[in-house]
Parts: C-alpha cells; sequence; structure tokens
C-alpha cells in the first residue's frame, strides 16, 4: 500500500518570500538528476493519477473527489479543482459548503465560518496541507473567506481522525491542499478576469456595485521532472449591497403581549478586496529525498458605508398610542409619539493579513525506513476601525424635535416599514449632535457621545515543528507512523473604545456642506431619505475630541487578552493493510501548557483601576484512535470508526480577566457569603478542553467515474460543557469606593467553568454522486450530486434544560445539478440548512449567539471552453449567485416574527474569461 503522507505545507507567504523563491527557481531548474519517483505529492493530482484521469472540468474533479474519498481510510468529504486555479467559488469557504454534513455561515453576504455535523467554529479546526491555521477572529474558528479558491487545489474534511492527524477537532477537520508541481506533472499557465455585479442599486454613494476577479497560476517543472515550481496571485474586489433591519428587542407591553423596543435599519455597502499569493517549490532528485518549500500570504480589507437611522421606541420614552394592532401576543401596526431619532453615517475598515512559510523534507533511509521533518510558522494580523457619527434634532434627549411615527409588521415577521412626519432628509433639522444623551464622558461632561470608535487589534501567531518515521512491515500492520508534533502559539486581542466629542461642543452644528452628499434613501422601510455625508473624511479632518472608554469603562481592559499554548503531541499509528480489511489503530498523547494574561478591573466611581493579572495550567489527554474499512464486494465497502477527541476552549473564555463590582448596600456586619459586596464576572485560564468519545459506521457504493453512494451514522458522547457559572473569587486588595472595609473579601462571581453532565449529539448523513452516463450513454455529461445530513444534541448546563449547540442545524440538504461535454458547462446547486444558533456581532463588537432562521441558497454557473482553433484554451464563464436573494435573519424569544436582524444581499453576477497555455 503507497504511504499516504499529510504535508503540512501550504502556507501564507510575504511578496518578498516568493520573490525570493522566484529568484531560485532559473538556478534550481538547472539541476540534472534521476526523474520524480512514487510519492512526489498528494491531493487532487495524486488521486487523479491512481485513477488515470487528468482533473480538468466538472466531471474529472467530482471523478478525482470520489476516488479520494474511496482510498482514505478515514471517513472524510473531498473538494478537487476543476483545472489548475480554478475551484469555481469566491473562496474555499463557497465551495466547502456544498459537502454532506458541512454547511457556513453568511457574513455580509459571503460564508464565512463552517460548522460540520451541527458543531459550530468552535468545535472545527482549519489546516492548510496538514498544518494548523490561525484566525483573525478573537477566537478559533479560521474564517475562510480569507483563502482564495483560485490558489486552492482542493480540501479534504476529516469526520473521523486518525493518530496522524494534528488538529482534530471534535466537530471535523478541514485539510485545505495547495498544488504539488511535480503531482501535477506539467507545465501549464491559466489568466482569469470577471466582472462583477451586485443586483441592489448602489445603496451608498462612496462605495460601488461593481466589482472585478483576476488570477494568474503558473505551474512547471524541469526537464528531469525532479524540480517542480507553482505560482499563483488572486485578486478580488467584491462589491456588496445590503438592506438591513435590526431590532433593539421586543420588551413586555404587558403581562401577555410584546412590542418592538427600538429599531436600527441602514443600508451597507462594502467594497471587499483581497489579494492572494500562494509559492511552491518542490525538489526530489531520487526516490529517497523529498523536500517542499511553500507559502502562502493574503491581505483583506473590508471597506464597509452604513447609513441609517436608530428609532428609539418603547424602550426610550416613546409613547406607543392607543388603536395599535395585536396579533398572537405581539403588536403588529401602531403609531409611536415622541420619537427622537439617531441618525448613522457609520464607516467600518477592516485590514487583516495572513503570512506563513513552512518547510517539509522527507528522507528515506533504508528499503523501509523513512523519516520526515516539517518546519512552519504563520502569524495572522487584523485591524479594525468601527466608525459610528451621530445626527439629531437636539442634544441630550427630550431637546430636539420628535417624530410621530406609525409602523407596520409583516405577518410572517421580517422588515418594519414606518411612516413618518419629519423630514429625515433636512441636514438643518439633522445636526451633530448627541441625541439620546448616551454618554457623560465618565460624569465629567453631559451629554459628549457625538459618535464613537471601536478599534480592537488581533495578533494571532503560531509556529510548529513535527518529526516522524515510518517503518514498512508488510505484514498484518502495512507501516508504523511514530511521530511527534511541538507547537508554540501566542493570541492577543486588545480591545478599545473611544468616545468621540465634536469640537463645537456644547453647540450642535450642521454638518459642513462640502461633506454633504445626496440623501441617501431608505425606501425599504418607508423613509425616503436621510442625510448623508463623508463622516470617514470628516473624522479624519480633526472634527471630534477622543475620549478613552477604559478611563471609566472596565469591560475595555477585561476584553483584552494574551493567551499562549504550548502543545506537544506524541503519536503511534499503525496502518492495516490485509485482503478486503485496510485502516489504521492509533494513539496520540497530548500535552498542553496553557496560560494567559489579562485584568482585574473596577470603577469605584472615581474611575477605572486595573491591575495585570496571570495564570495558566498544565495538563496531558490521551486520544485514541480506530479506523476501518472493509470491502465486503467488490468497491462496496463498511466504513467503522471510533475515537477519543478535542475542542480546545475558547480563547476569550481562558482570558483570566476580572470585572470586579462592588455593592455598598450588602456590605453589612454578620451577612453571609451570599450577601457579599463584591461580585464580577471572571474568566478561566485554566479552563480544560471538552472531550468527546465518537463512533462512526458508514456504508459505501462506488460505480462507474465517480458515482458513488453513501448512507452513515454518527455519535458523540461530550464529557461535559463549558458555561458560566457561581464560583467564589478573592478580591483581597481590590480598592472600594470611598476606601470602606468590606465585610468579605471574597465575593460570589459569574465564572467560565468545566461541566461534568454528559451530553450527546448524534446524527446520519445520506449523500450520493450520480453520472447518468450509469444508465445510458446518451445522458453522457449530465450528473447530480446530492446530499442529506441530519443532527440532533442533548447537553444541559447543570440542571438546566437542553440548550442549543452553537452552529447545530438539526437539517442541512446540499443538490447540485451539471452537464458538462464538448466544452459546454451547465451547473446549478443549493444548500439548505434549518434554524440554528449563530454568532454575531452585538454592542461594541461583543459576540453574542442569536437562532437564526432557516435558508437556501442558489448559485449557478453556464460556461464554454474552446476545444481548438485558434481560440482553444479560451474560456468564457457567467455565474450568479444567491440568485434566491435569500436573506439572513434572526430572531429572539423563539418566535420568527420577532426578527432581530434582517439582512437582505441580493444577488451576484461574473462574467468573465480564462484562458490557458
Amino acid at each position: 500500500m503507497a504511504l499516504r503522507t499529510r504535508y503540512s505545507g501550504g502556507f501564507g507567504v510575504s511578496a518578498i518570500a516568493l520573490a525570493a523563491a522566484a529568484f531560485m527557481l532559473p538556478m534550481a531548474a538547472q539541476a540534472q538528476t534521476a526523474p520524480a519517483k512514487e510519492g512526489a505529492g498528494e491531493g487532487a493530482g495524486e488521486a487523479a493519477a491512481e485513477e488515470g484521469i487528468v482533473v480538468t472540468g466538472i466531471r474529472a474533479a467530482i471523478t478525482s473527489s470520489a476516488a479520494q474519498k474511496r482510498l482514505n481510510t478515514s471517513i472524510v468529504e473531498v473538494i478537487s479543482a476543476e483545472d489548475l486555479g480554478k475551484l469555481p467559488d469566491m473562496s474555499i469557504a463557497e465551495s466547502l459548503s456544498r459537502l454532506p454534513g458541512f454547511t457556513t455561515q453568511r457574513l455580509d453576504g459571503r460564508a464565512n465560518v463552517a460548522s460540520i455535523r451541527g458543531l459550530g467554529p468552535d468545535f472545527t479546526t482549519t489546516l492548510l496541507n496538514g498544518r494548523e491555521q490561525v484566525s483573525i477572529n478573537n477566537n478559533r474558528g479560521v474564517e475562510l473567506d480569507q483563502y482564495p479558491a483560485e490558489l486552492l487545489n482542493g480540501a479534504t474534511v476529516y469526520k473521523t481522525p486518525d493518530a496522524m492527524l494534528i488538529g482534530q477537532a471534535l466537530g471535523g477537520t478541514v485539510d485545505m491542499k495547495t498544488i504539488r508541481p511535480l503531482a501535477y506533472g506539467r507545465t501549464s499557465t491559466v489568466i482569469t478576469a470577471r466582472g462583477e455585479i451586485n443586483s441592489l442599486k448602489q445603496l451608498n454613494p462612496d462605495i460601488s456595485r461593481k466589482g472585478y476577479r483576476v488570477n494568474v497560476f503558473h505551474v512547471g517543472q524541469n526537464a528531469d521532472k525532479t524540480i517542480g515550481w507553482a505560482i499563483g496571485y488572486a485578486r478580488m474586489q467584491s462589491p456588496i449591497q445590503e438592506q438591513r433591519w435590526n431590532a433593539w428587542g421586543y420588551p413586555d407591553l404587558n403581562a401577555t403581549t410584546k412590542v418592538i423596543g427600538g429599531a436600527k435599519p441602514y443600508v451597507k455597502s462594502n467594497e471587499l478586496k483581497r489579494d492572494g499569493l500562494m509559492g511552491v517549490l518542490e525538489f526530489e532528485p531520487n526516490d529517497r529525498f523529498h523536500t517542499t518549500f511553500d507559502g502562502y500570504w493574503s491581505k483583506f480589507n473590508d471597506k464597509q458605508r452604513l447609513r441609517g437611522i436608530e428609532l428609539p421606541l418603547q424602550w426610550s420614552g416613546a409613547q406607543l398610542q392607543p388603536g395599535f394592532t395585536t396579533q398572537n401576543g405581539l403588536v403588529t401596526a401602531g403609531r409611536y409619539n415622541g420619537v427622537e431619532a439617531v441618525m448613522r453615517n457609520d464607516v467600518v475598515n477592516r485590514d487583516a493579513e495572513i503570512f506563513a512559510v513552512g518547510n517539509n523534507t522527507r528522507f528515506k533511509a533504508t528499503d523501509t525506513l523513512t523519516f520526515e521533518v516539517d518546519l512552519s510558522y504563520s502569524k495572522v494580523t487584523r485591524t479594525e476601525q468601527n466608525l459610528e457619527i451621530y445626527l439629531g434634532t437636539g442634544r441630550g434627549g427630550g431637546v430636539g424635535a420628535t417624530d410621530s411615527l406609525g409602523f407596520t409588521m409583516p405577518a410572517s415577521g421580517g422588515v418594519i416599514t414606518f411612516a413618518p412626519t419629519l423630514n429625515y432628509a433636512d441636514p438643518a433639522l439633522f445636526t451633530i449632535t448627541d441625541p439620546q444623551g448616551w454618554n457623560s464622558c465618565g460624569g465629567t461632561v453631559p451629554n459628549c457621545q457625538d459618535g464613537f470608535i471601536n478599534r480592537p487589534r488581533v495578533t494571532d501567531r503560531l509556529k510548529a515543528i513535527r518529526l516522524q518515521a515510518i517503518k514498512s512491515l508488510g505484514g498484518f500492520f502495512d507501516t508504523v507512523t511514530v511521530g511527534a508534533n511541538y507547537s508554540d502559539r501566542r493570541k492577543q486581542l486588545i480591545d478599545e473604545g473611544f468616545v468621540l466629542t465634536n469640537k463645537n461642543y456644547p453647540a450642535s452644528p450642521a454638518v459642513p456642506s462640502s461633506y454633504l452628499f445626496a440623501p441617501v434613501s431608505l425606501g425599504f422601510i418607508g423613509i425616503p431619505g436621510m442625510v448623508s455625508f463623508d463622516s470617514w473624511r470628516y473624522y479624519n479632518d480633526g472634527n471630534y475630541k477622543l475620549t478613552s472608554e477604559a478611563l471609566w469603562t472596565p469591560s475595555r481592559l477585561t476584553n483584552s487578552y494574551v493567551v499562549r499554548e504550548k502543545v506537544l503531541t506524541g503519536y503511534i499509528q499503525g496502518n492495516i493493510l490485509s485482503g478486503g480489511l485496510k485502516g489504521n489503530v492509533g494513539l496520540q498523547i497530548v500535552h498542553t501548557n496553557q496560560s494567559a494574561d489579562g485584568y482585574r478591573a473596577y470603577n469605584p466611581g472615581s474611575g477605572t483601576i486595573s491591575n495585570a493579572i496571570s495564570d495558566g495550567d498544565k495538563y496531558t489527554n490521551v486520544l485514541p484512535s480506530l479506523n476501518l474499512s472493509y470491502e465486503i464486494a467488490p468497491e462496496t465497502m463498511v466504513r467503522f470508526a471510533a475515537a477519543r477527541v478535542l475542542a480546545r476552549a475558547r480563547m476569550d473564555r481562558l482570558n483570566p480577566g476580572v470585572s470586579a463590582s462592588f455593592n455598598l448596600a450588602n456590605n453589612v456586619p454578620g451577612a453571609n457569603i451570599n450577601r457579599s459586596p463584591w461580585s464580577g464576572t471572571v474568566g478561566n485560564a485554566k479552563l480544560r478542553p471538552l472531550l468527546a468519545n465518537s463512533v462512526d459506521l458508514a456504508l459505501e457504493r462506488y460505480f462507474g467515474k465517480g458515482g458513488y453512494v453513501s448512507a452513515g451514522a454518527f455519535y458523540k458522547q461530550l464529557d461535559g460543557w463549558v458555561y458560566r457559572q457561581d464560583n467564589l473569587f478573592d478580591f483581597t486588595g481590590t480598592p472600594t469606593p470611598g476606601n470602606v472595609t468590606p465585610t468579605f473579601n471574597q465575593g460570589i462571581v459569574s465564572q467560565w467553568l468545566n461541566g461534568t453532565r454528559k451530553g450527546k449529539m448524534f446524527g446520519f448523513e445520506v449523500s450520493g454522486s450520480l453520472p447518468f452516463a450509469t444508465f445510458s450513454e446518451a445522458l453522457d455529461g449530465f450528473g447530480v450530486l446530492a446530499s442529506a445530513s441530519y443532527s440532533e444534541s442533548e447537553v444541559r448546563e447543570g440542571n438546566s434544560p437542553p440548550i442549543s449547540i452553537p452552529g447545530l442545524s438539526s437539517w442541512v440538504i446540499n443538490g447540485t445539478a451539471y452537464y458538462e461535454k464538448n466544452g459546454f458547462q451547465v451547473r446549478a446547486s443549493a444548500r439548505y440548512r434549518s434554524k440554528f444558533l449563530a454568532e454575531v456581532s452585538g454592542l461594541s463588537l461583543a459576540r453574542e449567539l442569536q437562532m437564526a432562521a432557516g435558508e437556501t441558497i442558489v448559485d449557478a454557473q453556464i460556461g464554454y471552453t474552446f476545444q481548438s482553433g485558434s481560440l482553444e484554451g479560451l474560456g468564457i464563464l457567467l455565474q450568479g449567485t444567491n440568485l434566491t436573494n435569500a436573506p439572513f435573519k434572526t430572531f429572539l424569544n423563539n418566535d420568527e416574527r420577532q426578527v432581530r436582524d434582517f439582512q437582505r444581499y441580493g444577488r451576484n453576477l461574473m462574467l468573465g474569461v480564462t484562458y490557458k497555455f
């Protein structure tokens, strides 16, 4: 059996690093050595070679994916590129979204983070050529839209782990693949250019609804096939237009009826720019030595303009007038008097950069013994400026003109429409001010918040070394692998926020005419226009004074952290090959040394007082795994897998930060600990991973070229759940208001802790690939792919009722129909997921969980590639995404009429050409 080696290469690389690699290529190409031997590469190209196909087009990609799925000893799902630089989507996230049991959550209309078998991004791991990836968000979940599909050759999703899989996870592991030029085996260059347009009109004057994508990919080898190289560059500028309705919530009007408490509707325009660069240099002078250098670099800029109006209603003094309409306990129509609006001209600028390099070297010491070493380094940085600029009719609440605002709610929930009496497009009426008196700058300046800016920064760095030896045995155990992997990761979040006070304070100046745009329409909510201006330029021109919120709000410090993890994983795996039985059995021993820095912060009434704190823990986990596949009939196999797996705690929960509170009324001598004046919220740098025992059973049948059907079931027993629990905490030394002596130095806090109550998850999956040529040659070129999965969980936080696991959709259904022949290509895909608990952005960019409604996304493409003549190699492609204009919707109180967030993105259409030579 050929050794399956997981390359831990595939990485980010800077422009300088790739330039150095390019400089080395001509010199390396002069080497004259023996031809490449078996094992030179892996991934789609290798599987394709074993099946005797060349990966070009939809059908070849399907055939390659099916072959890799069949050959793998773990239970996996696979996607392969249709051709060089040709995964057909905006990012790898979109391509993965169509795999069985795999689904993604959308952000600004694009697939972003992943859930596997109902377990969200906190429970999945993402690798690039076998190496764990750092993430730009505040936790571990990798935002997959950072990875251009054009630079990747495919991906494998491991639903069951083996001992050699570093970074195995409770839900599953995504291993993205870059090309191996020696395995590809030929020289090719591909150039692609596409234009893009969004179906919604241009909603904001300073962001276009048009964009483009270009990419160039080259792969080559020297004459002796001992040196291979590949380099690819992809640039995308994608337009996103969004109509967004956001509710503050639905408070009780009375004992039986709820009513809208406030609203924040706006129109949003994004210009998403992403540059990606990938390079590979591969050297195999003989059948005993092989080394690969690869690199990956991506720079991501998301520029957003958001214009809308916050409408404080029930929660802010507006009066609901008699004569309102109710239906099933919810007010669905009515009128509020006394509505004092907060007009918003907001800006988001988000920049992220991924950089990583690595080297994998394999040396065959004897005919039966091979050594391998892998070195890697990766780093990601993210900076964000989230600017809010306010206009209103007067400073400080109850001062300016107010609206008598009618409202009507759709019967099934959705966007509430309004009937205003004020002219929201009048720049003389709506001026720069703090309309609601939201902030007093720590009690020193009344009604000072004319705007706000959040400025979080994230740095995530990971370096690793892996050593392993593979011994061929030739018996029941074909090979045995022994190895160790050491990784050192450091992640930092700096959370900053500043109140903006106009330099004309306490006056409320009008927006200077030089900054004004034409009014922006909010017609989708019934407001024909609002004041629109270049708030980003106005802010950068120095018109605001910035005051750090951390001076009086401790959470800005307690949200910030540095987490360090040093993980040593030792493993042994025996690969089984005996007649119709193949598989592997193995063991990982994982030792973790984790530590974290944060702040203990408190405002006793005179401003924030803080001190740095550190904590951590060391522990060891033992993770056995077993994967077996038995061929009960030709091309028919039964698979069984069992493993113990882990999911590490979220980074923000490992933050040891302490936010303290002191209640003078409870500072009573003689009271018990339950009346301690101290309380607070606390993280926990000692959190252990969530562990689970998992079992899988599957039946697979393969036929024809790329045809298969598969059915399987899984069960996971969870050893506990991490949730906030009451715990004692020592506040000794923390200042008190007026320096009073506390009756207790301990208090009861809410702290992240590992639970002890076991939970469970289970489900089933069915999937298939059906080329119609299996039935008749007359149907050659037609085919379908389809899958459906069902997942259910039972997890409790202590003695509470069962909770929803974040990211779990009970049903995930995918379907693709295609035709490809004689250069013509047509494909339509639909993916459905039922409702799920989504992680979304809340106040001050804090992440919060909200229930999201089910959604169906439909994409399609049609194209033609010239097969001969002077235009041979030229392809034309028309693509459409989100063709049904499906919204993303979250709701409250288990009532889909009580919409918390409703986002409509429009359809994106792309037309372009590809030339391969």
